[in-house]
């Protein structure tokens, strides 16, 4: 957008003054500053300034004056960080982007649910328009309050994983077992179903999903409509939300088939996703995996062994019943090999079969 563009975007907008209301009823204070005047208030350089914005997702907006108060207090704060040695600038770029992308999401999702819900307007002759205002002036305390609280326990549950890490490396590069999990046919259904109709299967999908990780001890890593991305610290609680979701999904029968693949290795972990060898190996066994099935990689059958949560061989299953005087070892999951077969990009792997034994 060019400058002459921005300004008169933001000239447009002062047309609206039903837009105008719910902007200061939302952030709380009136347009006063241009970029520049921001910028100069806050102590920061444009060309730092700008950095912020554009990382905050924000877009330019030439030299209108469209700025309030409490952007000021958020670029002092953000450079004071930086100048106080608690950030790098580029480390604050990325606490600028990451809150940012997480922010936006989060706004149009609750925007379009709230929006949703108001099928009639509660007053005759109001347009749901009209009835933004006062569900925003409602909702926008109750909504911070819960917003923050969410934050913090995340935040105290983020902590507690680097508290535990072995080493200052495990930080950023972990051992984790990360799970796909893919709906079959998905791409069938975007031709044959309404839009409303495929919003409403993504999103019961995406529920179940991110109900069950959590509740079962993984972590969701995100959602990508017709796929779900998680990751947990031991092999046994991804191996149980594996199987769960399988399980899950098949007594659904407005919902297609699942395949789900699981991978154990070193993960490196940024902005909250997480990327590697391990990563890709996960997305190429949920793309060979059987409909309503689990595979998972070698090393995470290795790692179910060594935790006594599977047994690798029938050899190593009966060695423990021996140990056991007969006994059942107690065994969780079973593990059955599969054909080995070269995937793309990753070479030869060995790909089994994991179920729940007996």
């Amino acid at each position: 957008m060019t400058v002459d563009d921005a300004d008169g975007a933001a000239a447009e907008g002062d047309d609206d003054p039903l837009a105008l209301r719910l902007e200061q009823l939302i952030l709380g204070a009136e347009r006063r500053y241009t970029p520049f005047q921001a910028a100069r208030a806050a102590g920061v350089s444009m060309e730092l300034a700008s950095r912020f914005w554009r990382a905050m997702g924000f877009a330019d907006i030439g030299q209108a004056k469209a700025l309030t108060e409490a952007d000021v207090l958020a670029l002092r704060r953000l450079a004071g960080l930086v100048e106080a040695g608690l950030l790098s600038e580029p480390m604050a770029v990325q606490v600028a982007r990451s809150t940012g992308q997480t922010t936006a999401r989060l706004a149009d999702w609750q925007i379009d649910s709230f929006l949703e819900g108001l099928t009639e307007p509660q007053e005759p002759g109001m347009t749901r328009t009209e009835m933004t205002y006062p569900l925003i002036e409602l909702l926008l305390p109750e909504l911070e309050e819960f917003l923050v609280y969410v934050w913090r326990r995340q935040l105290a549950a983020a902590t507690g994983r680097v508290v535990q890490a072995q080493d200052d490396a495990e930080m950023v590069d972990r051992r984790l077992a990360v799970g796909f999990a893919d709906l079959v046919g998905f791409t069938r259904l975007t031709r044959r179903l309404e839009e409303e109709e495929l919003g409403e299967l993504v999103e019961a999908f995406e529920t179940t999903a991110a109900d069950l990780v959590a509740a079962h001890g993984g972590r969701l890593i995100k959602t990508l409509g017709d796929e779900v991305l998680y990751s947990a610290d031991d092999a046994g609680i991804a191996a149980e939300i594996g199987l769960r979701l399988i399980e899950t999904m098949t007594h659904d029968e407005t919902m297609p088939e699942l395949r789900v693949g699981i991978a154990f290795g070193t993960v490196t972990t940024r902005m909250g996703d997480v990327f590697g060898t391990t990563v890709n190996l996960a997305s190429r066994l949920t793309s060979i995996a059987p409909k309503d099935a689990v595979l998972v990689d070698g090393a995470f059958a290795e790692e179910l062994s060594r935790t006594g949560d599977a047994p690798i061989s029938e050899a190593e299953e009966a060695l423990a019943a021996k140990e056991r005087d007969g006994a059942d070892p107690g065994y969780r999951f079973a593990l059955q090999p599969m054909w080995q077969r070269p995937v793309r990009g990753l070479g030869v792997v060995e790909p089994w079969l994991l179920s729940r034994r007996g």
